[in-house]
């Protein structure tokens, strides 16, 4: 395969072109140069292979056309890969607000290549014993198919290459534009419906077995754009389905490797039932009158090998059909010899096989029961199928299986199903997200070998606090021993074979307070393993970046020619909590009585947030109209480069940190900054009225790394004015109640920042465990608590919380509580530190990849080894030595904390949040609410 430009081009040169707005006058050079070097040499077939944007880069850049290269690139920031198609029969590219840019033929023309379709199959059902397949399919940048011909949809065999027109009904697809992940264009009306009858089955069938792909095409420039259509990666539109006939044949409608389908067979032999009796699993096939009988039935796993010849069976007196019988006996015992242990499985292979010894994958007959057999304590062989209808063998952990599920009209969900009490006796219900890794614990009822478990999506219970909403994503249940130390020994809820037809399950929760019930779906993922979906928080018109543009282009301008309104918005992380200095502004408003409306932002992980305050949903048209109308907007992150703050309203930034790490444009030069980001500080900080500095030494840096050109406020952050609160000592006695923390136990709180380097394969950030928590609790049990927050980036589980000395408390809403009940704290390079320097209590930092961090990841401010109020501790038996002897460490660090204190905690009189009220209010309507600074 020939190499294009870019694989050709040094990583500098592809970063001076990713960030080409920014670059220097040298770098353009550098960078034309590279561009014309490669071209002359390689010619240019070099740019052939190149997406057409990317293509129009390079060029650009090689003919030192920067002026255009300029607007292309953050054209392409905005949507990368957007375009425009101008012409219907030689199509050509046309990049959005760049009509006039002159570029040669060969540049801007488009080819099939340049023109993807993306075909997406979105659901499966029966109408009776009609097929209908439900999807979209569109051509990549263009929205809407040319001339007059519709969309049409065709099975294709896969062998011969016949083609079968099926009838399709055109509709309106929602989940189009969202999937397209771009902002350019709408898709919604890319959807389609495809329905293949009865009668056209049965002609698939009667032409014997075979494989027919499904294929759309779509009317674009230049002629028909087809292709196949792909599955989903989970739910019952991403697994397969068997349709048994009455000739005989099965249908298996699914998906291969190639794309969605319909897979007929015409089995000669099929296995009836598979039963363990006596000790031994016999197994009895049917075969057709007249077709040639299996000489064997082999059972494979590894190197492990049974065979069984198949005898014959008599038939009873007075049946007649078309089949013979004829079985084969395994000894239970040598089949499970080799068995695994714990939760792990063991999954067995299972062929006919002829005369030849050449092997046929075993199907199943039409009625097939599955069954489980406890062959070993925690084990069973687990008789089941699949979703193409074969014969599935496995030792496994003896699993909880649903075999009945309702929903109430409550809005609960209700699953039934069997669990040997000898199992299930010691075991608790976990509910965990499938991403994030958050847990729910959930109450269940056992009773004769069942269990009941009860589910109110809308009122999940936490750890501590009230009972929430599930954020949307796949929630998957789990059964794990109440004493487990983590989820390593996790046994899956899994659906009855028999009963994945009932999927999915779509249901309406409990009315809310915020509007309409949100809906929710059970489906299934890897054929039997059921998952609980809530639906996406925004509405139809605001999901997806096409209708988030559309928002803040003309729904959020709309909204600010509308009068303000003596509201207060509040935006804390993003909406990821009610804390920090927003949420101490809002109290200290409350307490003043000042009379304004109160509105916090929740992002979709569905936050606790205080009842008193209005709520609504980050992305939402309430957000949108919020931020447009609201007075006074008080928030501790960016909002988003869209936002301009409007004549008459106060937007103030509180920020959320005093800076130990490197920041903004102080990382020019590493290989984690970001020049455009660093390009777009100076307009991000133009939004706010004032900016809120804790301390002289963050006012320098901040003012500095984030191009800060108005005005710093250094008036100490107001979430640290908890630390001098005269009902200090209530408010931790409280947070203690509510956590149910023992008396009597010092508390040690942990807060970690998190890695860059730490990533998922989902791109979330790793929980980057180094404390030995077992250990830990060996020696510390007794008399201690360990309080682990994550930090709001992070996801992953703690091991061994929940087990008296563990308590994760990442869904706290503020740390800030925390920090009050916390006899000791644990952190690293987070700027937990300077706040809790204000409690007077000793800090430990577990520092264990301190060179790492400082000289190839982040890079730090100070040396933190000479001025850290407290010991850089590398291992975690250093860490849990010093926490047995914290007194002593408390004494050695004495003087360099107090020093820490002069350096990073003034102001620090609790009377922080008082002045920035007071300068948030100043001249305008609620002046006079004001209190003296």
């Amino acid at each position: 395969m020939a190499q294009s430009l870019p694989d050709l081009a040094s990583a500098g040169a592809r970063r001076i072109l990713r960030y080409f707005p920014e670059s220097s006058q040298a770098e353009r050079e550098e960078l034309r140069a590279t561009a014309r070097e490669l071209l002359d040499t390689h010619g240019e077939k070099v740019l052939t292979a190149l997406r057409p944007a990317e293509r129009v880069m390079w060029y650009l850049a090689s003919e030192g056309r920067a002026d255009d290269l300029v607007e292309v690139v953050r054209g392409q920031r905005r949507d990368p890969g957007g375009f425009l198609v101008s012409g219907i029969r030689r199509p050509r590219l046309v990049l959005p607000g760049l009509r006039d840019l002159a570029l040669p033929e060969r540049i801007a023309a488009l080819g099939r290549r340049d023109l993807p379709v993306t075909a997406q199959l979105t659901s499966v059902e029966w109408r009776g014993d009609d097929l209908v397949w439900g999807g979209y399919a569109f051509v990549a940048n263009l929205p809407r198919p040319s001339g007059r011909i519709g969309r049409f949809a065709m099975l294709k065999h896969a062998d011969t290459g016949r083609r079968i027109k099926l009838r399709l009904r055109r509709t309106r697809n929602e989940q189009a534009t969202v999937g397209s992940g771009q902002a350019l264009h709408c898709y919604d009306q890319a959807g389609f419906e495809v329905v293949v009858s009865a009668r056209r089955l049965r002609e698939l069938a009667g032409q014997g077995a075979g494989q027919w792909m499904l294929y759309v095409g779509i009317p674009g420039p230049g002629g028909i754009y087809g292709a196949r259509v792909r599955q989903r990666d989970a739910g019952t539109a991403g697994h397969n389905q068997v349709r048994h006939l009455a000739d005989g044949s099965r249908l298996v409608v699914g998906f291969t490797k190639e794309g969605v389908g319909i897979t007929v067979e015409q089995p000669s032999a099929e296995v009836e039932s598979c039963t363990v009796v006596d000790g031994e699993l016999l197994l009895v096939a049917r075969v057709r009158s007249g077709a040639e009988v299996p000489t064997a039935v082999s059972v494979v796993e590894g190197d492990t090998r049974l065979d069984s010849p198949l005898t014959a069976l008599t038939a009873p007196s007075g049946s007649a059909d078309a089949f013979r019988r004829y079985r084969a006996v395994f000894s239970l015992d040598r089949l499970t010899t080799d068995d695994l242990q714990g939760i792990k499985t063991r999954s067995f292979k299972v062929t006919f096989r002829d005369a030849g010894g050449k092997g046929q994958e075993v199907r199943l007959a039409e009625g097939f029961t599955t069954g489980r057999h406890r062959h070993a304590p925690g084990r069973e062989l687990a008789i089941h199928t699949n979703g193409p209808g074969r014969l599935a063998l496995a030792t496994r952990a003896v699993r909880p299986v649903v075999d009945a599920m309702t929903a109430t009209g409550t809005g609960e969900l209700v699953l039934e199903g069997t669990y040997p009490r000898e199992e299930a006796t010691g075991k608790k219900v976990i509910l965990r997200h499938g991403t994030r890794l958050e847990e729910k614990e959930l109450p269940v009822e056992l009773a004769d070998g069942r269990f009941t478990v009860r589910i109110d999506p809308e009122a999940a219970p936490q750890v501590s606090g009230p009972e929430l909403p599930l954020c949307p994503g796949r929630w998957y249940l789990f059964f794990r021993d109440v004493d487990a130390w983590d989820k390593s020994g996790d046994i899956p809820v899994t659906l009855r074979p028999e009963q994945v037809g009932v999927l999915p399950l779509r249901f309406s929760g409990p009315q809310r307070a915020s509007g309409q019930p949100r809906a929710f779906t059970v489906d299934r993922r890897n054929f039997d393993r059921i998952f609980i979906e809530p639906e996406r928080l925004l509405a139809p018109d605001e999901h997806g970046a096409y209708r988030q543009r559309i928002l803040r282009e003309t729904y959020y301008h709309e909204q600010r020619e509308l009068p303000l309104r003596d509201a207060v918005l509040y935006l804390s992380l993003g909406g990821k909590q009610f804390s920090d200095s927003p949420r101490s502004v809002y109290e200290e408003l409350v307490r003043r009585g000042v009379e304004v409306e109160h509105i916090w932002i929740q992002n979709s992980g569905l936050p606790e947030m205080p009842t008193e305050a209005r709520v609504v949903t980050w992305g939402t048209r309430e957000c949108y109209e919020a931020l447009a109308r609201s007075r006074y907007v008080v928030v501790n992150t960016a909002i988003g480069d869209w936002f301009v703050t409007r004549p008459g309203q106060r937007v103030v930034q509180t920020w959320h940190g005093t800076p130990l790490k490197k920041i903004g444009a102080d990382l020019l030069g590493s290989t984690k900054s970001n020049p455009a980001y660093i390009a777009s500080l100076p307009h991000s900080y133009r939004q706010f009225d004032f900016v809120v500095s804790p301390n002289a030494y963050t006012t320098e840096i901040m003012s500095r790394a984030y191009c800060i050109e108005g005005d710093m406020f250094e008036s100490g952050y107001p979430r640290n004015d908890v630390f001098y609160a005269p009902d200090r000592e209530e408010r931790a006695a409280r947070v203690r109640e509510r956590l149910g923390l023992p008396e009597g136990k010092k508390v040690v709180l942990y807060a970690p920042t998190w890695r860059e380097d730490q990533r998922h394969a989902s791109k979330l950030y790793k929980l980057d465990l180094r404390i030995d928590l077992a250990a830990a609790q060996a020696e510390l049990g007794d008399d201690h608590v360990l309080l682990f927050r994550k930090h709001p980036r992070v996801h992953g589980s703690v091991p061994g919380a929940g087990r008296g000395f563990v308590w994760d408390v990442t869904q706290y809403p503020d740390i800030a509580d925390l920090y009050l009940v916390a006899d000791v704290l644990i952190t690293d390079y987070s700027s937990a530190l300077f706040d809790f320097a204000h409690s007077d209590k000793p800090m430990l930092f577990f520092t264990y990849d301190l060179e790492h961090y400082r000289d190839t990841l982040r890079g730090l401010y100070f040396d933190f080894t000479t001025r850290a109020p407290g010991p850089l501790l590398k291992t975690s038996d250093e860490l849990v030595e010093a926490i047995r002897d914290i007194n002593a460490v408390e004494a050695d660090y004495r003087e360099k904390y107090a020093q820490f204190k002069k350096d990073f905690c003034e102001p620090g009189d609790g009377r922080a949040t008082a002045r920035v009220v007071d300068r948030m209010l100043a001249g305008g309507p609620h002046a006079a609410d004001s209190t003296d600074g």
